[in-house]
C-alpha cells in the first residue's frame, strides 16, 4: 500500500493553498494524484460568502461558478509551482457541508489522505485545531488527515513524534499511513508516552509490545514523560526542545485527544499552530 490519492480541501485562502503546496513537497518522491476540493453552499463553514436564502438557486449557481473559477486558478498555479512529473492534479467542486462532502468524496475515490489548511481561531480548542478540521476529523472513520497550519513552509523531516498513551491505536492498521510516510522520508519515529500512572497496566503493556511489532524495520525510540502538570505543557516542551516539525496522534471520539482538548490549559497548545500534525483514525477492532 502507498499514499497515492490525496484530497486537499481549499477555500482559496493562502493557508489552503500552502497546505496543498506543503503536501506536494512532503510527497515529492511519491507518485500521487491530488484532488483539489472546494465545497460551496451557504451552510459550508469553509466559505466566507454572504448568507443566501435557502432555495435561491440563482445565487447558489453563482457560488458554483465562483467555485469552478477558483479551482481553475488554483489548478494552474499549482502546476506552475510544482513541476514534479510524479504528480497529477484534478479539481472537484461540490455543494454541501464540508465534513459530509469530504467524507463522501474520500469513500467514493478511495482517498488515502486528506489534507487541510488548519486555521485555529481564538480560545479553547480552536487555537490548537481549526473548527473545520475538527468537524472533518469527527466525521471520518478510516482516512488519516494532515493538518497544515497557517502558512508554514515545508522543512525536510528527520523525525516524527507519535504521542500515545498505549491504550488504543497501536496496531498496524492504525499506524500504516504514518509508517508509509516514515519510510518515504527515511525519518526516525519518536514515541512519546505521557505517563499518568507509575506502571503500565496489562492492556498498555500489551499495546506497547504490539507497537514494537508494528514498527519492525522502522527506526524508532521511546520516551516516557512522568512528571507534568498538564498534557498540553508536556507536549509543548517536548516538541519545542526536540524541534519536531511534524507530530502525529491516534484519534478516537473517546480517546487521548478528546481528553486533552478538555484540559483548562489547552491555550498552551497554541505552539501547535505552527506545526503540521497527522491525525490517524483508530482502527482497533
Amino acid at each position: 500500500m502507498q499514499i497515492n490519492k490525496i484530497l486537499v480541501a481549499t477555500d482559496f485562502s493562502n493557508e489552503a493553498y500552502n497546505a496543498l503546496l506543503y503536501s506536494t513537497r512532503l510527497f515529492a518522491k511519491q507518485e500521487c494524484e491530488f484532488y483539489i476540493l472546494n465545497v460551496y453552499d451557504r451552510y459550508t463553514p469553509i466559505q466566507k460568502k454572504a448568507k443566501y436564502e435557502k432555495g435561491d438557486m440563482a445565487k447558489i449557481e453563482k457560488l458554483k461558478e465562483e467555485s469552478v473559477e477558483g479551482l481553475t486558478k488554483t489548478f494552474h498555479k499549482i502546476n506552475l509551482d510544482d513541476s514534479n512529473d510524479l504528480h497529477r492534479f484534478k479539481t472537484i467542486s461540490k455543494r454541501g457541508s464540508l465534513n459530509q462532502v469530504v467524507t463522501e468524496t474520500t469513500e467514493t475515490l478511495k482517498i488515502d489522505l486528506v489534507v487541510m489548511g488548519n486555521k485555529g481561531q481564538t480560545g479553547a480548542k480552536e487555537i490548537f485545531m481549526g473548527n473545520n478540521t475538527l468537524k472533518v476529523i469527527n466525521s471520518m472513520e478510516e482516512c488519516p488527515l494532515l493538518a497544515v497550519p497557517k502558512e508554514v513552509a515545508y522543512i525536510p523531516i528527520k523525525e516524527i513524534a507519535l504521542i500515545t498513551d498505549f491504550k488504543k491505536g497501536c496496531n498496524l492498521n492504525t499506524l500504516n499511513p504514518l509508517l508509509l510516510i516514515l519510510k518515504l522520508l527515511n525519518a526516525h519515529l519518536k514515541i512519546v508516552h505521557l505517563r499518568e500512572e507509575e506502571i503500565l497496566n496489562a492492556l498498555q503493556e500489551s499495546n506497547r509490545k504490539l507497537l514494537e511489532v508494528s514498527l519492525k524495520g522502522i527506526g524508532h525510540s521511546f520516551e516516557a514523560i512522568y512528571e507534568f502538570s498538564s498534557k498540553a505543557n508536556a507536549m509543548y516542551s517536548f516538541i519545542k526542545n526536540r524541534e519536531i516539525t511534524l507530530f502525529s496522534f491516534v484519534y478516537s471520539k473517546k480517546g487521548f485527544l478528546k481528553r486533552l482538548l478538555q484540559e483548562p490549559v489547552i491555550k498552551d497548545l497554541s505552539i501547535y499552530s505552527n506545526i503540521p500534525f497527522l491525525v490517524l483514525p483508530n482502527m482497533d477492532l
